[in-house]
């Protein structure tokens, strides 16, 4: 959610901010409610000012009535207030988080913009396979037996898979833990309003997250969702910042409107293992921490030899909190295309403000609102990126050297 206060000084780059995300407000009505409700309160005030007054000239009939006239006012007036606030926050938890200048301007992902290209695409002189043909080939990957138990879009990680995922794990554990970030396994169910405290269920995940109706909750999408509203309603000391987790979850999506889309394989899947970054900081540090969480990200995919590419991404793509994203996309061979595998986003304040979260400026002595940004470590897509970009002509798979130390295998071949 914006300051109002922002909104007042900057209403021409507010809706720009949001015509350039593709999210239709109207900002000159979010201005006039405003405008009224500050009036309203004004007015109540003044009302209840009155009536105190007057409650200490006694008991008389015109005293007793001017009391009861100005209750039913005040009360009138408290209606119309509840009715104004509440067309005004629903118009302000609408208004997307304005992109930061440098930021690209465009509807959708075709207009974001290669940042840059790191490591060599693989070149193959036999026919390439798929994830799932080499899942199925070892018998790592089952997705029939899990639709059976499940329906379609689960699977069973198995045996030299699901050491792989653990191998993955324990790589990004080892790297972020010694940069100060804090392993966490945070609920993966989340009241409904502190998932709206997040900023994304206005939007997308209002339809991709699970909903448990009986206990007004959500299956979490991310780790990152439970991290951040950790520390709802609370002012944290200055020195206690930056925080810093690194949160591991299984996460749920229901990956609506993806029908037809990805549905070979478990590449778009409902439930998959992933580890999350995320920093609360003061406002002046949140540049530099999400160039630190690019930092991790790339720093992880170089140790495991994959080809990729950063991408900044543009302001139709960027989501309802986000101010800047980054993604990074691993080559994946049997599409002959870059997929995505992290992200990390700047969401300076949006969220900090719907979830009340503040710290103690020293300097100041005020409480402001701390910035948040979040950052994949690892999904289930690398794994899948090792098994394709990896494989052998003799129909084995090598392991990256980095993740040796932590797997009883070299390589992924057939039992003799």
């Amino acid at each position: 959610m914006l300051d109002i206060k922002y909104i007042r000084e900057n209403p021409e780059k507010v809706q720009k901010g949001a015509k350039d995300k593709g999210v239709e407000v109207d900002i000159d009505r979010v201005l006039q409610l405003d405008e009224e409700r500050r009036k309203m309160i004004v007015d109540i005030e003044q009302k209840r000012a009155e009536r105190n007054k007057i409650s200490h000239k006694g008991a008389g009939p015109e005293v007793i009535e001017q009391g009861r006239q100005l209750k039913s006012e005040i009360k009138s007036l408290e209606e119309h207030l509840d009715a104004v606030e509440n067309d005004y926050n629903a118009i302000m938890v609408q208004i997307p988080n304005p992109a930061f200048d440098d930021v690209p301007v465009g509807e959708d992902d075709e207009h974001n913009k290669v940042k840059e290209k790191r490591g060599k695409i693989p070149k193959f002189d036999f026919k390439v396979k798929d994830h799932m043909e080499i899942g199925e080939q070892f018998d790592i990957i089952d997705t029939k037996r899990a639709t059976k138990v499940a329906g379609s879009r689960f699977y069973y990680l198995k045996g030299q898979a699901a050491l792989l995922e653990f191998a993955l794990i324990n790589l990004a554990l080892a790297k972020i833990t010694k940069k100060g970030f804090i392993p966490v396994i945070p609920p993966v169910m989340i009241k409904s309003e502190m998932a709206k405290g997040t900023g994304y269920f206005e939007q997308v995940d209002a339809n991709e997250a699970y909903y448990i109706q009986d206990d007004d909750m959500f299956l979490i999408g991310t780790s990152e969702q439970t991290l951040i509203t950790m520390h709802a309603g609370e002012t944290l000391e200055e020195a206690d910042l930056p925080k810093l987790y690194l949160g591991f979850s299984t996460c749920f999506r229901r990956e609506a409107g993806s029908y037809g889309k990805d549905t070979k394989g478990i590449l778009r899947a409902h439930q998959f293992d992933k580890l999350e970054m995320v920093v609360l900081c003061k406002p002046e540090d949140s540049l530099k921490y999400h160039e630190l969480l690019l930092e991790i990200e790339t720093e992880l995919m170089d140790a495991l030899e994959l080809p990729y590419q950063i991408i900044d991404i543009c302001t139709g793509d960027l989501g309802l909190p986000a101010a800047k994203k980054y993604d990074i996309e691993v080559w994946m061979p049997s599409q002959d295309k870059y997929r995505e595998t992290h992200s990390t986003s700047n969401c300076t304040d949006f969220q900090s403000r719907r979830l009340n979260i503040k710290y103690k400026d020293t300097k100041t002595n005020k409480a402001e609102f701390v910035h948040i940004l979040n950052g994949t470590a690892f999904s289930m897509r690398p794994l899948i990126a090792i098994l394709e970009n990896n494989q052998q002509k003799d129909g084995s798979i090598k392991i990256p050297k980095v993740l040796h130390k932590y797997l009883p295998f070299k390589e992924i071949k057939a039992k003799k």
